[in-house]
């Protein structure tokens, strides 16, 4: 007997969508951190400020991309519960 068209396999992984726009909004965090850390650096320091001024955009970069990263993940997850209880209210078997 086929499946009707809006049954789909139960799943917790996000969209294919979410996961891009999250990913996209993790190299965006980590490009405002690598110019918030240029910025910090090119502020205090005179002359030849090479090493500190890569470090700067390396460590503001990996920082803000981090936590980024980490509220990704907790959105996505959050998704995939979000989609879970109303795909258990749709086949009855919601808590009362």
């Amino acid at each position: 007997m086929p499946e009707a068209p809006d049954q789909r396999p139960l799943s917790a992984i996000p969209p294919v969508t979410a996961r891009a726009i999250a990913f996209v909004a993790i190299l965006l965090g980590g490009l405002a951190g690598g110019l918030i850390g240029y910025a910090l650096i090119d502020i205090q320091c005179e002359g030849d400020c090479s090493l500190p001024t890569g470090l700067g955009i390396l460590i503001g970069s990996v920082l803000c991309a981090g936590g980024m990263a980490i509220v990704s993940v907790l959105a996505l997850r959050a998704m995939g519960e979000w989609r879970e209880v109303t795909d258990r209210e749709r086949a009855g078997h919601a808590p009362r």
